[in-house]
């Protein structure tokens, strides 16, 4: 047989070959992780109570430099943008961690949980917010926010099919 009609052949081991395949295209793509499977609702809950306490720590950096450049808590006319940028900077961190877990509406979940998270807080906890067990509440009201933002989620592309 010539050499050209040897690579023409199929090779003797096809799933070797497709196996070996499979490894290259994953080294080739970054960001992708092998680990065992977690249930999607405990990593939705974690990755809610990891931006529930990266919310809680920018509000109280926030206070900290607004109580040394301005010897006061009260960040006056900065108070609603600083907020506002808390709110976009959790909302990224969450998606970006979402994103990176291949969980499905990486996006949608974490905008829709912790603008529900916002929204409780500041019609319910807006007066405790000084309190020691914010530091407890807040994290798990997120971590329960996002489990409910994914049903939303999900109810809506069930809608949309």
């Amino acid at each position: 047989m010539s050499q050209g009609q040897d690579d023409d052949r199929m090779p003797d081991d096809l799933e070797a070959v497709l196996e070996a395949a499979d490894e290259e295209e994953a080294a080739e793509r970054p960001g992708r992780y092998d680990a065992p499977p977690l249930p999607p609702l405990l990593i939705l809950a974690v990755v809610g109570l990891l931006c529930g306490f990266a919310a809680v720590a920018l509000v109280w950096l926030s206070e900290r430099s607004c109580d040394r450049f301005r010897d006061t808590t009260n960040c006056g006319a900065l108070g609603l943008p600083l907020l506002v940028v808390i709110i976009v900077v959790t909302i990224v961190l969450g998606a970006l961690a979402l994103g990176r877990l291949a969980m499905p509406h990486p996006k949608l979940v974490p905008f829709l949980g912790i603008a529900f998270m916002a929204a409780v807080v500041l019609a319910f906890l807006t007066g405790h917010l000084d309190s020691p067990w914010i530091l407890a509440v807040v994290p798990a009201l997120t971590a329960l926010t996002f489990l409910l933002a994914n049903l939303v989620a999900r109810l809506l592309e069930r809608a949309d099919a």
